[in-house]
């Protein structure tokens, strides 16, 4: 999982991918494709 500092070009790499927010933290989740994944601190 990447460390990102703007999820917004994270969502934009691949159609499925969604964002969520868990414990405070942003995350892009993506089923397709799970190296897409992402988190914002």
């Amino acid at each position: 999982m990447k460390v990102v500092k703007s999820l917004r070009s994270a969502k934009g790499r691949h159609p499925d991918c969604q964002i969520v927010k868990r414990r405070g933290r942003l995350y892009v989740i993506c089923k397709t494709n799970p190296r897409f994944k992402a988190v914002q601190k």
